[in-house]
């Protein structure tokens, strides 16, 4: 059966599938196993052995770590075509973080033994994951750059930035932030206070940058919000 009738082309397009051909995308598919979950659940916890990765059909996932003092932290969100978990599997180590459903979520995974017998059943697979790891290692290099050398309003639009290109879509006022974010997320993610982002969210949006609701952001100029995140 041709799998571009059974997923999306934002699924089957997605990096980690590039170059596949759909008999390949047919055997990977079929080699995992799918579960459709409410919002609330977790899909593992930090500290759990690393058993299993997952890519996000539709929903997403948020992917939260703990502080020692107990603090939690928000690492990133899982928008669909994306993986999770992918370098604790190879690793053979514990999760790193707790990942949870936000929205109604389908979810396909692959244990660690299934997905290294697909690495080496597809080599084009495997340039892909590792092309995805390195983004992630990247990506968590710059997160850790942000929170130690820029001003706490400068993370928060790059934040919102960051989410809007992955959750954007279209509307009448602007680009609406697809999912329920509070301003408590947004504080765990970018590492400030709920005060500081009520305050530069209330800012930005008498100035016309964004408009916002309970858990809900509509970003109406990103490139001001582009040039606020370079501003030296």
């Amino acid at each position: 059966m041709n799998d571009r009738h059974l997923y999306s082309d934002t699924i089957t397009q997605a990096d980690i599938f590039s170059g596949l051909e759909e008999g390949e995308l047919s055997h990977i598919f079929a080699r995992g196993y799918k579960n459709a979950y409410p919002p609330g659940t977790i899909l593992f916890h930090e500290g759990d052995p690393a058993a299993t990765c997952y890519l996000v059909l539709t929903g997403r996932l948020k992917l939260t770590k703990l502080h020692e003092e107990g603090k939690e932290f928000l690492v990133r969100y899982v928008p669909p075509g994306q993986v999770a978990a992918a370098i604790a599997l190879f690793a053979g180590k514990n999760y790193p973080v707790t990942a949870q459903v936000i929205d109604r979520a389908e979810i396909i995974g692959w244990d660690r033994n299934t997905m290294m017998n697909l690495l080496l059943s597809h080599p084009q697979l495997t340039v892909n994951m590792m092309r995805v790891v390195i983004e992630r290692l990247e990506e968590l290099q710059r997160r850790h750059l942000e929170l130690h050398a820029e001003r706490a309003e400068q993370r928060i639009a790059r934040a919102l930035l960051r989410i809007m290109n992955q959750s954007g879509r279209k509307t009448e006022e602007g680009i609406l932030i697809d999912f329920r974010l509070s301003r408590q997320d947004l504080a765990n993610y970018t590492g400030t206070t709920l005060y500081t982002v009520s305050r530069t969210l209330s800012s930005w949006e008498k100035q016309g940058w964004i408009a916002s609701g309970r858990e809900r952001i509509v970003v109406i100029d990103p490139h001001a919000l582009m040039l606020f995140a370079e501003r030296d």
